[in-house]
């Protein structure tokens, strides 16, 4: 038996348990390359000031294999350092160190490119470039799984360096090796070369499918939690679509700080004493943990009993456990938040308004808070009203999903492809298409499709929507394990009655309602590799329900008053049916002049029901009275509706596309 055993590398463990990468099935797989690559992009880009324009291209080779292409306008890569980046597992700059970025493990794009190399052969091809006048790094790289190192399968395993300028274009062409090498004429800013950056390029076994958990999604939600970035995207089909930027300004660069005493456990304390190269305990304290001055670290010591020139490499096993305690018994400083960057009320509002439909918007950011010593952040912005992507799709895109739909019955399919399309409103959309509920979708005439398609205009389906919930953590969009996630349950424990909506419980609220949730640390707590879950620390559920009650205060408010602006309409209408025959009677009687009778009239019944002529600026605030006001962050769209003596109708929806299925 002991001859048998042997070291196990962590590429050989994660390719048999490529579930837990996010890599378990053919769909999934295409989103987590897709995200791995411009995860890795934006975190290049932001780090080096350079605000962030992305081209992502998909390509079908064959049925079920696709060629993923992602490109930025990043600072490039030295070229020793791309084998490693992109052929060895758990190879990065962003483990060790405690600051605000998208990746952290320097798993992803790695394991992405393994995936790709175990299920169609071909190679990481990789194109990097750090300067307009530098020669451009091309490698083509396969991982050995065994050892856990890079593979270069070309120029002679040395790679190749193409030369800037017109021959090195002339080469890419030849060989057949993609490269945006010009940004595109834009807003009165002519066509420019792209002095540098980085594009990869994997090919792997793969399902293209539009809806939910999909590519088309995770850009456009990356979209709203990036307003400073402008995407570029490709789907398989050739339809290029751009999500431009909506701001130029770059968020804050996060600082690096050192580790939080309450953080640390007893056996990594331990680890870290025979690191050390502090000659004493004292300045052991001092120079591995933030917020721990001399001071500090001198009560630390005389609370354990220990003295504060021990040496650290001394300690004994005893003494450690006392210093741990120690720790915990000693009130300390939350730790510096100047290592997270959040979006910002204004920015998470403009990308709201920018990408999803709606009525209403508004937003609330958590002072920073600390989970185990680690510094984070909760920012959530809500947006009510506009209509469901179910209402929003086009015949053709109709097709085309029910064509990729894996989802057994056509009610199914309604619900799981339609963001907040709640079973209510599946079932009455069924029953005006006269269609069953356990009719295959991919069984369906093309009359039925028509059918169906007319129904999806016809029906109402605001009254059963369900509440849709957008989770990002680091402004990285998570598309699934909804149900596993603090975020959801926060929202779910939520008491959404108290403002205005609908809710069962245990569920989430119906209504025509968006909520985004953002967390922002230095270490995201997953509930796994796949980084699709945030764990339920207390901590971070007590910022999140504050933060939902905050945004939820403000559309209780806003509900309220359109429901007073719309009982007081429906009042005055009452009183203009009957005015004019008042006025015309007590003429009659009394000899009066029927027309002025009537003027006077109209003036007490708008005096009376002047709340119904109520009017607010975009901030939210009633034009007639400064004082009323739903607060700070928040937006109101007005709708261009017909009027009746200074009535004023419901908002509608701004004229964006849909977030889920979107027209073609």
């Amino acid at each position: 038996m002991a001859a048998k055993q042997r070291e196990i590398s962590v590429s050989e463990f994660f390719t048999k348990n490529k579930h837990l990468l996010g890599f378990d099935n053919p769909r999934k797989a295409l989103l987590t390359t897709v995200k791995e690559a411009v995860d890795n992009s934006l975190d290049a880009c932001e780090e080096a000031g350079i605000v962030p324009e992305i081209w992502v291209k998909l390509t079908q080779v064959k049925p079920n294999h696709f060629r993923v292409s992602v490109q930025d306008n990043g600072p490039g890569i030295v070229k020793n350092q791309i084998p490693l980046i992109f052929g060895k597992l758990l190879y990065g700059s962003k483990f060790h160190r405690l600051r605000m970025s998208r990746g952290q493990q320097g798993i992803g794009i790695s394991a992405a490119g393994m995936n790709g190399w175990m299920t169609t052969g071909a190679p990481v091809k990789i194109i990097s470039k750090i300067g307009a006048n530098k020669p451009a790094h091309y490698f083509e790289i396969q991982i050995n799984t065994q050892l856990n190192r890079p593979e270069i399968k070309n120029g002679k395993g040395e790679g190749v360096d193409i030369p800037a300028g017109p021959k090195g274009l002339e080469y890419l062409a030849s060989q057949g090796i993609e490269w945006v090498a010009t940004y595109e004429a834009r807003d009165g800013v002519p066509e420019r070369d792209v002095k540098s950056g980085t594009r990869v390029t994997i090919e792997l076994a793969a399902k293209y499918q539009r809806g939910r958990g999909s590519v088309d999604e995770y850009i456009e939600l990356t979209a709203i939690a990036n307003p400073h970035v402008t995407l570029h995207f490709e789907d398989p089909d050739g339809n290029p679509r751009t999500y431009a930027r909506s701001t130029r300004h770059l968020p804050p660069e996060p600082k690096e700080i050192k580790p939080h005493p309450y953080g640390v456990e007893l056996g990594t304390l331990v680890t870290m004493f025979e690191r050390t190269k502090a000659p004493t305990l004292g300045q052991f304290f001092v120079t591995s943990f933030s917020r721990v001055s001399s001071a500090v670290a001198r009560r630390i010591c005389e609370r354990a009993g220990v003295g504060i020139r021990m040496s650290p490499k001394n300690v004994p096993s005893e003494k450690a456990n006392g210093l741990y305690q120690a720790i915990q018994e000693t009130r300390i400083k939350a730790p510096t938040t100047d290592c997270i960057a959040p979006i910002g009320e204004d920015l998470l509002l403009k990308g709201l308004r920018h990408v999803l439909p709606g009525e209403f918007y508004c937003a609330a950011t958590r002072p920073p808070a600390v989970y185990r010593g680690n510094p984070f952040l909760i920012e959530v912005g809500l947006t009510y009203g506009g209509g469901g992507s179910v209402e929003k799709v086009s015949l053709d895109v109709l097709r085309e999903l029910l064509s990729q739909t894996d989802a057994r019955t056509l009610r199914q399919f309604l619900i799981n492809t339609f963001d907040g399309l709640g079973p209510d409103a599946a079932d009455r959309i069924l029953a005006e298409a006269e269609a069953g509920t356990r009719v295959a979708p991919g069984k369906l005439k093309p009359k039925d499709i028509e059918r169906l398609f007319e129904s999806m205009r016809n029906i109402s389906v605001g009254d059963g929507q369900v509440m849709q919930v957008l989770r990002y953590a680091n402004r990285v969009p998570l598309q699934f394990k909804q149900r596993d996630c603090a975020i959801t349950d926060s929202v779910i424990q939520t008491n959404w009655r108290a403002y205005g909506l609908s809710q069962s419980r245990g569920a989430l609220p119906a209504g025509p309602v968006s909520v985004m949730v953002h967390i922002a640390s230095v270490w995201v707590p997953f509930t796994s590799e796949s980084k699709e879950a945030i764990a339920s620390y207390p901590e971070i559920q007590k910022e999140l329900r504050l933060a939902l009650q905050a945004v939820g205060r403000k559309l209780g408010m806003y509900l309220r008053r359109r429901k007073r602006v719309q009982q007081e309409g429906e009042r005055r209408s009452i009183f203009l049916r009957y005015l004019g025959e008042v006025a015309s009677a007590v003429g009659e009687i009394n000899g009066v002049d029927a027309d002025g009778l009537y003027g006077q009239l109209l003036k007490v019944a708008k005096r009376k029901t002047a709340e119904a002529d109520m009017k607010l600026d975009e901030r939210g605030k009633a034009i007639a009275d400064e004082h009323s006001a739903f607060g700070d962050n928040v937006i109101i769209v007005e709708q261009d509706a017909k009027t009746m003596f200074g009535e004023r109708a419901t908002a509608a929806p701004s004229g964006n596309s849909p977030r889920s299925a979107t027209a073609g």
